[in-house]
Order: C-alpha cells, then sequence, then structure tokens
C-alpha cells in the first residue's frame, strides 16, 4: 500500500489525482489540504479518511471541524498546517497541486522528511530551483514531474543517459487566441482567455496558458528539472495537444510522448513510477486524428514567452519577480480591473524595476515576491 499526501486536493490536478487513488486499490491518502473549498474537502475525507487535513485559514478550518466532527481526522490551518500535512509522517509521497510560491516551503520541509514529490506546483522551481535540486540530490528523494510536457520528457529521458541530451523541445497548444495579432488580444474579455480549446484547467492556469506565461514558467521548470540550459529548450506550437513534448539527442534522433490530453496520465506515471499501470480511458487513434502540425510560437505578439527566457536567463531572483507579477496580474484580470494585454506589461514594468539578487534563500525569495506585489499595487 503506497501513502501519499496532497496539497492542494480540491484543484484541479488535486481531485484528478483523488481519481487515480479511487480507480487504484494500492494508494491511500494520508492527509490533505486546500484553500478555501470546504464542503469539497469535507466529501473528499468522508470518501478518503486521510488522518489530517488542513484549510488555508483558521475560519475555514473551524467549519470543516464542524462538519467533519463525527470523523477521525484532525484539521488544521495555513502555513502550519500545509508543513504537517507535507511532512505527515506515514506518507511516502507528497503531490504539491497547491498553486503559487505558497508551496516552496512545504516542498523543502516534505523532501528534508525524505518524501518523494509528485510536482505539479511549477512555481517552485521556476523560484526556488537552486535550492530544490540540490535538496533532493542531498536527501536523494525524487523529484517526479507531473505537468504533461515535462512528464513526457522524464519519460522521453527514462534510460537515456542526459549528458546526451542537445535539446528539449516543449510543446504548446497555442491556446485560443493562436495566430492572433495585438489588435485583437486587446478585445479579449475574461470569458474568452478561459476558452482552452484543448485541456481542461483551473481559472489561473487556463489564463496563464492563453498569455502563453505558462510555457514560459515550464521553460524556466525544465532547465532544473532536467539540468539544462536555458537555450536548450524550444517551445513548438502543436495545436492537436497529442505530442506532450520530445527530446533531441546529440545523434540527431528526437524521442516524443504522444497521448491524448488527459491529467491522470502523468499523475498515475509519477504516482508508480517507474512502474507503468492500467489507466482506463480514451486511447489515440492516428488514422481519426490525420495529421500534427507545428509553428513556431509568435514571441512578440505573445510577449510572455519572451519575457520568461529573458527572466530564467538572468536567473536569480527575477523569475520570482515574473511568476509573481503574472500572479497578481492575471488576478487583477479575472477580477475584470485590467485590460488582458495589461498582464504582461505588468510584468515586463516588473522585471525592470527589479534589482536582481542571485542565489538567494527562501527568505529573500518571498521578499522579491511581496516587493513585486507593493511595486504593482503603487503603480495599477
Amino acid at each position: 500500500m503506497k501513502k501519499i499526501a496532497i496539497l492542494g486536493s480540491t484543484g484541479s490536478i488535486g481531485t484528478q489525482t483523488l481519481e487515480v487513488v479511487e480507480k487504484n486499490q494500492d494508494l491511500q491518502v494520508t492527509a490533505l489540504a486546500a484553500g478555501g473549498n470546504v464542503r469539497l474537502m469535507e466529501q473528499q475525507i468522508r470518501k478518503f479518511r486521510p488522518a489530517l487535513a488542513c484549510m488555508g485559514d483558521e475560519e475555514k478550518a473551524k467549519e470543516l471541524r464542524r462538519l467533519t466532527a463525527d470523523l477521525d481526522v484532525r484539521v488544521t490551518a495555513g502555513m502550519e498546517g500545509l508543513l504537517e500535512v507535507a511532512t505527515e509522517p506515514r506518507s511516502e509521497i507528497l503531490v504539491t497541486a497547491i498553486v503559487g510560491m505558497i508551496g516552496i516551503r512545504p516542498t523543502i520541509a516534505a523532501m528534508e522528511a525524505g518524501k518523494d514529490i509528485a510536482l505539479a506546483n511549477k512555481e517552485t522551481l521556476v523560484t526556488a530551483g537552486h535550492i530544490i535540486m540540490p535538496l533532493a540530490e542531498e536527501k536523494g528523494v525524487k523529484i517526479l514531474p507531473v505537468d504533461s510536457e515535462h512528464s513526457a520528457v522524464f519519460q522521453c529521458l527514462n534510460g537515456e543517459d542526459k549528458r546526451a541530451v542537445h535539446k528539449i523541445l516543449l510543446t504548446a497548444s497555442g491556446g485560443p487566441f493562436r495566430g492572433w495579432t495585438r489588435e485583437m488580444l486587446a478585445k479579449v474579455q475574461v470569458e474568452d482567455a478561459l476558452k482552452h480549446p484543448n485541456w481542461s484547467m483551473g481559472r489561473k492556469i487556463t489564463i496563464d496558458s492563453s498569455t502563453m506565461v505558462n510555457k514560459g514558467l515550464e521553460v524556466m521548470e525544465a532547465k532544473w528539472l532536467f539540468g539544462v540550459e536555458m537555450d536548450q529548450i524550444q517551445v513548438v506550437v502543436q495545436p492537436q495537444s497529442v505530442i506532450h513534448s520530445m527530446v533531441e539527442f546529440e545523434d540527431g534522433a528526437v524521442m516524443a510522448q504522444l497521448g491524448v490530453p488527459d491529467m491522470k496520465l502523468p499523475i498515475q506515471y509519477a504516482l508508480y513510477y517507474p512502474e507503468r499501470r492500467f489507466l482506463p480511458g480514451e486511447r489515440l487513434d492516428f488514422a481519426k486524428l490525420g495529421n500534427i502540425s507545428f509553428e513556431e510560437p509568435d514571441s512578440k505578439v505573445f510577449r510572455g514567452l519572451f519575457l520568461a527566457y529573458e527572466a530564467g536567463r538572468k536567473g536569480g531572483t527575477l523569475p520570482v519577480v515574473y511568476n509573481a507579477a503574472n500572479e497578481y496580474a492575471v488576478a487583477k484580470f479575472l477580477q475584470r480591473e485590467i485590460s488582458y494585454l495589461s498582464i504582461t506589461e505588468m510584468i515586463e514594468k516588473a522585471m525592470e524595476h527589479h534589482r536582481v539578487i542571485l542565489q538567494p534563500g527562501v527568505e529573500e525569495i518571498l521578499a522579491a515576491e511581496q516587493e513585486t506585489y507593493t511595486f504593482l499595487e503603487s503603480r495599477w
């Protein structure tokens, strides 16, 4: 019986992880953490019977305690609770499906407690990869990517010599605005940006995919996960979303991982690695698919991708600023307080304003995040 804990259990990745648990008899959930969805958390506790649960704040935790008073579960709150979930003694692997830089401290705590990480919180590596990857090596724990693109690269590299990697090819669907001009993007409303053509995801990541900021974050994450330079990572638009990513080796061979757009595959692969398990669901039908096409991303229109390469190359606290500015801007856009194009404008202004600190510690990373929010609040 493999025991797991989940940060972000009520979100898109968290709920799909629990669907994988439900389909397998040898996975047991020991701890769950969520932000504010008390009712869904209550349902999850009743179904999966974890010993520990955490909510984002004490008020939500009180409500959950009342609703689960008949169950044998301890309910905690806030960062202290997240750290407890991350280090729950019985769990072997932590699924980090929480959104944002709040995931850094729990991830580090879990690794220090000797737990493997099924990583779906890209902000952790984007902003603290220089801390996380050496710590994983020191503690002998695995970082198992859950993002479909990084899982694809991980699968392509299985059994290969990583020193033979020439290039990583991260695929992107292009989102709902592929082929649009900046003039067209100026008119985009919240409802337009939330209509992804291929994937079903949470609101923030759907917006990030439409701006291609998500792909920029994935490029920076791939740098740390696979030990390559930023310029060894190429983004390729593949509108059908069936090639999840590719690796080009020194001899010119290219390996790709293909499948239908379904996050349960990378989730299950991370939980059972290196074993493959049967996964029910749709299969890729090549005859029906007909063709697979490729395009170059338009970095002039989708400046979020261009800015990610700049942040990743300079490193230090600049990726922190990129990520924090995007989080702030997307929240404002979803609240209809700024225009769609203002998202990347805010990222660029925050990056220009920032003085980079190389090799920052966790406190400096979190301080750079807060400084970015303060700067943007003073300007918008």
